[in-house]
């Protein structure tokens, strides 16, 4: 099986070596960087998931993002001792898939990374309307009324998901579970700062598509 390439941008020598010894033997090249500007001249399109700490000196992680998202279109996964929601909140705004909170467990950081490789090389085929959204299930796009909606991949992924069992509703985890592949319940909150995103998004366009059910989750209107 070809090998998975991984940026992983930490400026702490420690962590980058552990990391680096966890997930090469999971048949992942990982190319390491220590600080933003460094990073930016390893990207390229080769490169399968980036893992990004937030909290560096000179270029922080928000800012090293909002440069990635110009150059390259694969998953981002912040790494961050930041736990609030505006904190959170503008991550996922800039274009981040998902964040672990520092400290984190091995078990969690491989699971989290395969899930989002994994996701990556999903094959699509064909696409599905739902409501007046039409989403193209190759090339991740949704677009409403010839209007095409700019999501990242992560908020791709829960409209897809949720489109396509319209009308059920599924609770936070299960939508993280589903998207991400990894049930961890204290990052579930996750789903709550893309669908306000995608809400933004959507009403910009001229539609509101996902529904609250309150006590339960969210649903995508019939």
């Amino acid at each position: 099986m070809e090998k998975q390439t991984i940026l992983l941008v930490e400026d702490e020598a420690e962590i980058r070596e552990g990391i680096r010894i966890l997930l090469s033997g999971e048949n992942y090249s990982i190319l390491e960087a220590p600080d933003g500007p460094t990073a930016l001249r390893m990207m390229n399109d080769q490169i399968d998931l980036v893992i990004l700490d937030v909290m560096m000196p000179g270029m922080d992680g928000f800012s090293l993002c909002r440069r990635i998202r110009g150059e390259v279109d694969c998953p981002v996964l912040f790494l961050t001792a930041k736990t609030g929601e505006e904190d959170l909140m503008r991550g996922l705004g800039l274009g981040a898939d998902d964040y672990i909170r520092k400290p984190f467990g091995i078990g969690e950081l491989r699971a989290r990374v395969q899930a989002h490789i994994r996701r990556e090389r999903r094959e699509r085929t064909h696409a599905v309307i739902a409501g007046d959204v039409r989403f193209y299930l190759r090339e991740k796009r949704a677009v409403y009324r010839e209007r095409e909606l700019p999501f990242t991949k992560s908020e791709y992924e829960i409209c897809e998901y949720l489109a396509l069992h319209r009308g059920q509703v599924f609770s936070r985890e299960q939508i993280y579970e589903h998207v991400f592949g990894y049930d961890g319940e204290s990052d579930s909150s996750a789903i709550t700062e893309h669908i306000k995103n995608i809400r933004a998004k959507c009403r910009e366009a001229g539609c509101e598509p996902v529904e609250t059910v309150w006590g339960m989750g969210y649903k995508w209107r019939n």
